[in-house]
């Protein structure tokens, strides 16, 4: 199973009043490695894929251990958990590089393909799933029709 890797900046303005990282800003955080990996398969070779849209259908996040802020990057891991007919699982770490073995963030999140102009959830295609498929989880019998 693949696994793809963001890199992503820390910003001054990402702390809190505690001196680390706000809770929130981590969904911020999970969101652009999620934009980063869906859109590989989109635009840039004149695919269509994801480019119509998607929607956040829910959030689950667990706080391992505080993040302060720093001018090192952190790294996000996404890979694939479940590819269903109309969505799909990303599963996420976010820790100091490729590499580590600190995490200071799991998480997960379930993305539904969306039509904007019918304004409706849509079927994943064949495309989006050929390219999904490299990303999921081996051991789990994740893929449903």
């Amino acid at each position: 199973m693949a696994r793809h890797f963001y890199t992503c900046p820390l910003r001054w303005s990402d702390m809190d009043a505690f001196g680390h990282v706000n809770n929130v800003v981590f969904l911020r955080y999970l969101e652009e490695a999620r934009i980063d990996f869906m859109f590989r398969l989109a635009p840039g070779d004149g695919s269509p894929s994801f480019s119509g849209g998607s929607v956040v259908a829910r959030h689950e996040i667990d706080y391992k251990r505080p993040l302060v802020h720093r001018h090192h990057p952190v790294t996000v891991e996404s890979w694939v958990t479940s590819i269903r007919a109309a969505s799909l699982t990303i599963a996420y770490q976010i820790k100091d590089d490729e590499d580590s073995e600190e995490v200071y963030v799991r998480a997960s999140t379930v993305v539904v393909p969306y039509d904007l102009a019918a304004g409706r959830p849509r079927r994943i295609t064949e495309e989006e799933r050929s390219f999904l498929l490299k990303y999921l989880d081996d051991e789990k019998d994740a893929i449903a029709a």
